[in-house]
């Protein structure tokens, strides 16, 4: 399965892919091609340092396209002249433009740092991203004192951030004595074993989706996880 691997900061789960590749960890799987949305992005270095051509290390900055789906034609393009089946959004920061989603159905995967629940309230969405999550989903814990967890997630790219169905997650405990710093360090190496899982079950066909039971934000509690996000959205106005 050859895979495109977007990014839009330091790269840590796309080096760990790739890592895994080259190591037999991952299993008929090639990285075939990394797209950074910005030209200091510094999964650049990394993908450089591990071996992946020049040719097929590209920067395609959103803001030098006027329309969204000029964008899109451009990671399809550069996609499909390299024979990509799979696209992996790892620290990826723009909205991926639909023509993309519909040119790769079901074949486009995101990773998220907190816990999803398709269909309602989560932890995901418009502005949830980096230590925002982290933050929100501790202040959420510690106030309603109850289910002292958070998970590292995989999930299918739709129109809307995070609304896609879960393909792949991992529980990680959340301690007494957390911080958010903390907390993003615990599960940031379960966020890449969760990715490259993800990826092993697409190259073999196994591909399992996840739905939950009980809701993540109870009747009555919505409330309170909006203070929760906005005091993150605060705390972390860079995410």
């Amino acid at each position: 399965m050859r895979i495109a691997l977007l990014t839009s900061g330091g790269g840590t789960t796309m080096a760990a892919i790739i890592s895994a590749c080259k190591e037999g960890v991952l299993q008929n799987v090639i990285p075939a091609l990394v797209i950074a949305s910005k030209e200091d992005a510094g999964s650049i270095a990394k993908a450089r340092t591990l071996g992946i051509s020049e040719k097929d290390i590209l920067v395609i900055n959103p803001k030098s396209f006027e329309t969204r789906e000029a964008f899109g034609e451009k990671i399809i393009a550069e996609c499909k002249a390299r024979g990509v089946e799979f696209i992996g959004q790892y620290g990826w920061m723009v909205k991926t433009p639909e023509n993309v989603i519909a040119a790769f159905p079901n074949m486009v995967v995101n990773q998220h740092p907190g816990p999803l629940d398709t269909g309602r309230i989560d932890f995901g969405g418009p502005g949830m991203y980096g230590m925002r999550v982290h933050q929100t989903r501790l202040c959420f814990v510690q106030k309603t004192n109850r289910e002292f967890w958070t998970e590292a997630t995989s999930h299918r790219v739709v129109g809307e951030y995070d609304k896609g169905a879960i393909v792949g997650r991992e529980r990680v405990p959340i301690l007494s004595d957390d911080t958010t710093e903390t907390l993003q360090s615990r599960v940031l190496p379960v966020e890449h074993a969760v990715q490259i899982k993800t990826l092993q079950d697409f190259a073999n066909g196994t591909v399992q989706e996840y739905h939950r039971e009980e809701p993540l934000i109870l009747p009555g509690e919505e409330v309170l996880f909006e203070e929760c996000k906005e005091n993150a959205i605060k705390l972390y106005p860079h995410g």
